[in-house]
């Protein structure tokens, strides 16, 4: 397996898709998010999901805890597994702010770049986001606020040998969630939004309006009935939607 193997999961793609997704999790989390898609997905998408250093089969590594440094080696991850067939990103939360940066980063190096991008449970305006301070609470305080704002699945909270696993990769999450920087920038990419109707991190009712102006070929915005995790109970949905539109993308590109 090469280095670039440790990140994804299943580490190959299938060889029988004509087209890959690279699916980025939330803060705190690895595949186990995406648990799901290999089953919903039709044959031709090769899914992988992403899994940073510090947690599952890479729990023995360091976090990382600085975003430019996570940024540079994801991106030489993505850039080292890519073959000749066409991808495409989809992340939720701190996923989705990864894989918005990593597009606008491979676009401005004129290399190979996605065809599309999926944006679930977070918008570059609008949405809250954590301090540096927040962060460094001890670890009943954390877990107490990160189970008022709704933004870790539920049933983690009850099993405090997850919570043991889970807490030190939240907290460099969520540094590297609190230095990111939104300067305006957009993506020539085709974006298309997620998002749960009563999401608690969402600061601002229009907030996934934004993405209207970051993309001129923004594709719309899907709102699902539930909190952060809607996407745990619509993962067909949203699957089925996001698959129609990369099919339909790829095909228009050939």
């Amino acid at each position: 397996m090469s280095a670039a193997g440790e990140w994804f999961h299943p580490a190959e793609p299938s060889e029988d898709a004509s087209v890959r997704l690279f699916m980025l999790p939330h803060a705190g989390s690895g595949a186990i998010i995406y648990r799901d898609w290999e089953r919903l997905l039709p044959a031709d998408i090769a899914p992988q999901a992403v899994t940073l250093p510090g947690r599952h089969n890479r729990r023995e590594e360091t976090s990382y805890a600085d975003w430019d440094p996570l940024l540079d080696a994801l991106h030489e991850a993505v850039l080292d597994d890519l073959d000749e067939r066409p991808f495409a990103f989809f992340g939720h939360c701190l996923g989705a702010q990864l894989a918005f940066r990593l597009t606008i980063r491979m676009e401005a190096e004129s290399g190979p770049a996605p065809v599309l991008v999926g944006m679930s449970g977070w918008s570059p305006e609008g949405f809250f986001q954590p301090t540096e301070e927040q962060s460094r609470m001890p670890d009943p305080e954390l877990v107490e606020w990160i189970k008022k704002l709704g933004s870790f699945p539920a049933e983690i909270y009850d099993n405090p040998e997850m919570l043991a696993l889970v807490v030190p990769a939240l907290r460099a999450d969520l540094r590297v969630a609190a230095q990111y920087v939104d300067d305006g920038a957009g993506t020539a990419c085709p974006l298309v939004s997620y998002g749960g109707a009563s999401d608690p991190l969402m600061e601002s009712p229009d907030a996934m309006t934004h993405w209207a102006g970051r993309s001129p070929q923004y594709l719309g915005h899907s709102e699902y009935p539930g909190g952060h995790f809607y996407i745990d109970s619509h993962a067909e949905a949203v699957t089925t939607h996001f698959a129609q539109r990369l099919r339909r993308l790829v095909a228009a590109a050939r």
